[in-house]
């Protein structure tokens, strides 16, 4: 029998089905059916989260505390399940998609805790006789709309601090992947969240997410995706005068420096590129090496890749998963044969794969030869492919790891300190790694990038406080 999981919205399961979640690791599998809201389901998800934001707003910690820490504690008592769910729907393996689960529960821990560590200040006015409090409130409804890539971190990572700080939300999930979101509200909902405070609208985004940026009661939205999306979603804002946080694309670059560690450099660069199938916007596709390392660099690197095991998601042999769908193998495809068609040396792997199960299995390519000013080079794929990009030293490393619309992350492997220093603190990036993959952050600091990959404060840890409330400065006069 076919699961059909609906919406929630004012505290109602509603809708009928309207979109099939479908297995990229096996094409036959179809772990259910889903509601598809349309325009006045998005509004009526709106009017229940600005009418539920007075008594939320106000809630005391406590109550607040209680709900998040419920259901981090439910998400890592079904962490095995729900990983499970996770690899199934989005294509990355069990071991990824159990890790990611874990994520989120410690996510929705770390803002439970917040709840109880609000504060602000108390100082004395230039005023005689005159106190000054400064306190932060919540926005007010939130809108949260989240990519398919990490299905179950993304949301947790945005609607824990929403909740922690006294929102309402309005969320509205990437719909190929709506397993992950419906059973993080379903656990939300059951942890005792009242109704209205958080609002499941599932659906396609020129319906449901136009509605939500065409909303005056939408006070701020935070959104992962595309670029283009994210304009848009920027210039919508602007029009109605709301907070708005952007986490777009990325071109990231690992430089490896002659005095790296080789055995460091290929891991990093093999995790960094092609694990979680390369669909991370953290991913190294830019693989910046020097001269006098180049060779031995790529010969590892094939060694490595051409052991790699690529297949079902669910087998624990599994290192790579598949691509997540048609559409995206598409672009991974026509990405590689623009690559050749620039000059670029496809040196391993870019071909379909077949396996026991029809699926959208994808080889993991490597390219050589390519040069920064190759499309290869200056546009974000998310798929598994990078290219090696040769330079003499150091300076023109940074320089050219530095050249790019993108800015989110970078990554150098190297054993000087010198130039470890030199790269943290001129690499044009939000995040920056040394001898680790440019993939891979911790949830309790702050994730955002600079230029065309990120907009507004940063997410994660007490840094999310910056987007999800706002500042309040109040004057008293004792008499």
């Amino acid at each position: 029998m076919t699961v059909l999981r609906k919406n929630l919205i004012d505290g109602e399961w509603l809708g009928e089905a309207g979109s099939r979640n479908v297995n990229p690791s096996n094409t036959n599998d179809v772990l259910g059916e889903y509601a598809s809201a349309g325009p006045e389901e998005a509004k009526q998800a709106i009017a229940a989260a600005k009418a539920a934001f007075p008594a939320w707003s106000r809630s005391g910690p406590l109550a607040r505390h209680a709900v998040l820490k419920k259901t981090s504690d439910e998400i890592m008592a079904r962490k095995d399940e729900i990983g499970r769910s996770l690899a199934r729907e989005e294509g990355k393996t069990l071991a990824e998609g159990v890790g990611e689960t874990i994520r989120a529960a410690q996510l929705f821990d770390f803002f439970a805790g917040e709840t109880l560590r609000l504060s602000g200040e108390m100082v004395p006015s230039v005023r005689p006789g005159v106190g000054v409090e400064m306190t932060r409130e919540g926005v007010g409804v939130v809108g949260l709309i989240t990519p398919w890539n990490f299905p179950i971190a993304i949301p947790a990572w945005k609607i824990a601090p929403a909740l922690a700080y006294g929102n309402t939300i309005v969320f509205k999930p990437a719909e190929l992947v709506p397993e992950s979101a419906w059973t993080i509200v379903d656990i939300l909902h059951r942890a005792g969240l009242p109704k209205g405070v958080l609002n499941l609208v599932m659906g396609k985004g020129s319906v449901v997410g136009q509605a939500m940026l065409d909303s005056p009661d939408i006070n701020a939205i935070s959104f992962t995706g595309s670029v283009g999306t994210g304009k848009r979603v920027a210039a919508a804002s602007v029009e109605h005068m709301r907070k708005f946080q952007l986490e777009m694309g990325g071109k990231n670059p690992l430089v490896v420096l002659d005095d790296a560690d080789l055995g460091t450099a290929v891991d990093c660069a093999i995790n960094g590129a092609y694990f979680s199938t390369g669909q991370r916007c953290t991913a190294s596709s830019r693989l910046i090496v020097t001269d006098g390392i180049h060779d031995r660099f790529v010969d590892a690197m094939k060694e490595r890749l051409d052991k790699l095991v690529i297949g079902d998601a669910l087998d624990a042999k599994t290192q790579i998963g598949p691509v997540v769908d048609q559409s995206q193998l598409k672009q991974d495809e026509d990405y590689i044969a623009i690559g050749r068609q620039e000059g670029a040396e496809l040196a391993f792997g870019g071909e379909r794969l077949e396996r026991e199960t029809p699926g959208f299995y994808l080889r993991p390519a490597l390219f050589l030869g390519s040069t920064n000013a190759m499309r290869i080079s200056r546009e974000e794929i998310f798929g598994p492919v990078a290219n090696v990009i040769r330079v003499k030293d150091y300076d023109e490393a940074l320089a050219v790891a530095n050249d790019t619309p993108f800015g989110l992350t970078s990554g150098i492997c190297t054993t000087s300190l010198k130039h470890a220093t030199h790269f943290k603190r001129n690499s044009e990036a939000g995040m920056v790694m040394v001898n680790l993959p440019t993939a891979g952050v911790d949830f309790h600091v702050p994730f955002g990038g600079r230029k065309g990959s990120s907009y507004g404060p940063r997410e994660q840890g007490r840094y999310a406080m910056e987007f999800y409330t706002t500042v309040k400065t109040a004057y008293t006069f004792a008499g």
